[in-house]
């Protein structure tokens, strides 16, 4: 972060120099009062803990801003190699109680607060979630820049600020209702404006030959209609080491927000037209893209942010070494966090060889050096395809730059492989099939970058074997595996403050930054009084969820029944539709008086749909109605519950994951990259039931199969079944199975809604159903009568408990991030002065 931005004739050094802050009680307390009172005008008659949030932050980010100005000075000093990571979504969270476990003061800052009068709980729940992200993503690149900045790593965060998230979900009558996530309509302390760094960001128009300043012919793009990108900062703390890293967001503004001329004479909407075209671009995460405006929507926010971003570090790098740019890949990296960004390949060759004059070889050499892609997704509809149309449209510069990438790629394939046609087309970056052409941006990634990552073994694999093949056989030596991980700073030693400080009594703190120390922990397994302790907080975790839900359900959950949860974002092929199932089964069993052995469970659900997706809105309508049957039955009793857990977030996942007993990881073998939520929860020492799928197949391999409940059909096997699969031969041959199509079939939970599940079952009795819902029905009921038999073994439970937490070291994601550091971006831990 820039300390030096003031224009100035002689040095004036001192108007930032000012005396080191302290970390102690009193200096909080006063700092705080001073904000409260002054900065925000309030006195002892606010009500609203918001304001007393707002100025502990502002307190706490100002230490934050002391150490960030140390970082980019060290940095720039140094003048170290540094990685780029970019990404349409970082799922932040909330920042205060991360901020406090970082910069190691949060027992100093609870004793100020409470010497106040005030509930440090309280202030921390008064901040919103940030809104700028939606699922696992998201949080990975969250998790990502917050392990970058604990191992020391000079990496920036380039991302969009969205004005409003996803959407805030309510379950009205049983079905999501979508409201409009305004996070920010209260500001956000923690982010600083830089207008000073705001970059131009050309659509539309035309491109036409000129003549550059030595008489040759270069590409001009002129008639644009511009928008400017304005980066908002967010400090970045590593865990207690003085490190302050950078997440750089852009804000799409209009280059003349208002036309006074048109106000004058009357036309007051089309005075402001220009500034809210423009800002709608950065408005809303995910816009709905099932139209061409949508589309076009989608493609701008993919554009800007890999051109602000480019054009940021360019800029900076012209700054310090002017128009030589030789050493440029030995000291930069970007990293592509899924598809979305890829247009920042055609993009800097763009800036390369329009704005700095580099000949086309030159600049391709530095592209092919400095970009690296990560892919999240095996289906290969969700891999972005823009139809060349709408690009040529939006982008005709960059359309031109992929062609030209796309002519010379072909030649080398045909070089490689002379006279063939078929691979020609299945690796060319244009689709030409039926109606309109289509740019495969993926395929744009990987010819552009020297590093293409998948996110678990079983992953990795698949794309070389599968959806990346012929791409694998041509560059194998480009194709790796990164295994996701979660940070233990948030996802145990923050969410689970006991449990954390139990285990440091144990052990010591330094499984904090590495995360494998956790297997000291069996040791204790055969330690009576450390069982007994383990199984206590448990229990006072799950109280603690139960006492969060009580907020929002008018339910009473036992807290000794097994808590089994799936969270996640709502897909057919996460299976959250097999998982109600198994839940009509066991009610089925309580209904028919088969409760023998009988284990309580609460089945906990949640999750979003998004907007158009019409077969995840219906699932979430059934688990609605189920569990109003089953939890309003009193011949059910305790004995089952089903709760679906609206607006699922990341503060509410910092509730569940230390509650669960059993975490759900049950899709489709095959489908599933990674997954991360499986790791939150084995961090926490929940046992997994899940098929050999994404880091399901890691995680079992850590804790070994006797603490993991395998079930299902593997990905090889899924495929095989796929050309016969049969469901009705299924369902006729299971009498369970066809005692749950009954209930569902005679409308036993839409009694005064008749065929609102006729899409559901008929997707079930599919043989088109591509992700095999009850294919795994028989295997799934037998696992989780195994995971009832472990349950009721109090003493085997906390054992595979333990066992679970202990081995999940490899899920961290300073593991993941030193394997990026040292096999992709190449970069050395700098010490923050």
């Amino acid at each position: 972060m820039p300390t030096n931005i003031f224009k100035k004739s002689k040095p004036c050094a001192d108007i930032t120099t000012l005396p080191k802050l302290g970390l102690n009680k009193k200096d909080f307390v006063a700092d705080f009062k001073r904000y409260y009172s002054h900065r925000l005008g309030r006195d002892q008659n606010c009500r609203s803990p918001h304001y007393a949030y707002e100025a502990l932050s502002l307190a706490i980010s100002d230490r934050l801003v002391e150490r960030w100005k140390n970082t980019y000075n060290t940095y720039r000093e140094t003048d170290c190699k540094k990685a780029y990571y970019l990404s349409m979504e970082f799922l932040m969270g909330r920042t205060l109680s991360n901020a406090m476990l970082n910069l190691g003061v949060t027992d100093e800052v609870t004793k100020a607060m409470y010497g106040l009068g005030l509930d440090i709980e309280e202030l921390i729940d008064s901040e919103p979630d940030a809104g700028l992200g939606n699922g696992g993503l998201g949080r990975l690149a969250a998790c990502f820049i917050d392990s970058c900045a604990t191992l020391q790593l000079p990496v920036t965060g380039y991302g969009l600020r969205y004005e409003y998230g996803m959407f805030t979900q309510a379950i009205i009558n049983g079905e999501q209702v979508e409201r409009p996530d305004h996070w920010l309509k209260n500001g956000n302390v923690w982010e600083i404006e830089r207008p000073e760094y705001t970059n131009r960001i050309k659509f539309g128009g035309k491109v036409v030959d000129a003549i550059d300043e030595h008489g040759g012919k270069k590409r001009m793009w002129i008639d644009t209609h511009d928008i400017l990108a304005v980066p908002y900062d967010t400090p970045i703390p590593g865990y207690q080491n003085g490190t302050v890293n950078t997440l750089r967001l852009w804000k799409a503004t209009a280059t003349e927000e208002f036309k006074l001329d048109e106000f004058n004479a009357g036309d007051y909407a089309e005075s402001v037209a220009a500034k809210n075209t423009a800002e709608n671009i950065s408005m809303v995460l995910y816009p709905n893209d099932a139209n061409e405006n949508g589309k076009a929507l989608r493609l701008q926010q993919q554009y800007l942010l890999a051109s602000a971003s480019l054009q940021d570090i360019v800029a900076n790098w012209v700054g310090r070494h002017g128009n030589d740019f030789t050493h440029f890949a030995e000291k930069n990296c970007f990293q592509l966090n899924d598809t979305h960004p890829s247009v920042a390949v055609a993009e800097l060759m763009r800036l390369l060889i329009d704005n700095h004059g580099l000949e086309w070889n030159d600049a391709w050499g530095i592209v092919q050096k400095t970009m690296a892609y990560t892919n999240h997704t095996l289906l290969p509809e969700a891999l972005e395809r823009w139809s060349v149309g709408l690009f040529q449209s939006l982008l005709p510069r960059i359309m031109e730059i992929i062609f030209e990438i796309n002519a010379r790629f072909l030649a080398e394939v045909s070089s490689r492989w002379p006279g063939d046609n078929e691979r020609l087309a299945r690796m060319s970056l244009i689709e030409e099939g039926h109606g309109d052409k289509h740019v495969r941006m993926a395929y744009l990634a990987i010819v552009g970058s020297f590093s293409v990552n998948g996110v678990a073994e079983l992953h990795s694999q698949l794309l070389q074997d599968g959806l990346f093949k012929d791409f694998y056989e041509l560059w194998p030596e480009k194709f790796n595996n990164k295994t996701n991980g979660v940070t233990p700073r948030r996802w145990l030693a923050a969410c689970n403050p006991e449990l954390a400080e139990f285990i440091t009594s144990k052990i010591g703190d330094k499984w904090i930054t590495d995360l494998s120390e956790l297997k000291k922990l069996e040791k204790f397994l055969n330690d009576k009084q450390f069982c007994k302790k383990w199984y206590e907080l448990q229990q006072s975790a799950k109280q603690i969820l139960i006492d969060y839900k009580k907020t929002e359900h008018d339910i009473d959950l036992n807290v000794n029944a097994l808590f089994d949860v799936q969270v996640k974002r709502f897909h057919e092929y996460k299976r959250q539709l097999l998982n109600v199932l198994h839940v009509i089964h066991l009610y089925d069993r309580i209904k028919r008086g088969d409760t023998a052995n009988w284990t309580d469970r609460c089945v906990l659900i949640g999750g979003k749909a998004a907007p158009g997706y019409y077969m995840a809105k219906r699932i979430i309508k059934l688990i609605s109605n189920v569990s109003e049957i089953i939890n309003n039955d009193p011949e059910v009793g305790e004995k089952l519950k089903l709760v679906f857990m609206p607006n699922y977030c990341v503060s509410a996942m910092e509730k569940i994951c230390p509650g669960a007993d059993l975490s759900e990881q049950i899709s489709t073998a095959g489908k599933e990259a990674s997954g991360t939520g499986n790791m939150k929860f084995m961090m926490n020492g929940a046992l997994t039931i899940g098929t050999l799928d994404g880091a399901n197949i890691e995680i079992r391999e850590e804790v070994g199969d006797d603490n993991f409940f395998k079930f299902g059909l593997t990905e090889g096997e899924v495929e095989e079944m796929r050309h016969h699969y049969d469901p009705m031969g299924i369902i006729n041959q299971d009498e369970d199975l066809q005692r749950v199509m009954n209930l569902l079939e005679s409308g036993h939970f839409n009694q005064c809604e008749p065929g609102i599940f006729d899409d559901v079952i008929n997707s079930i009795k599919s043989s088109d159903d591509m992700w095999m819902t009850i294919a795994d029905f028989r295997s799934f009921i037998d696992a989780q009568k195994r995971v009832e038999a472990a349950y009721q073994d109090k003493d085997l439970w906390t054992r595979m408990s333990i066992i679970n937490t202990a081995n999940s070291g490899k899920f961290s994601t300073d593991r993941t991030i030193q394997s990026y550091s040292d096999d992709i971006w190449n970069l050395k831990a700098v010490t923050v002065k």
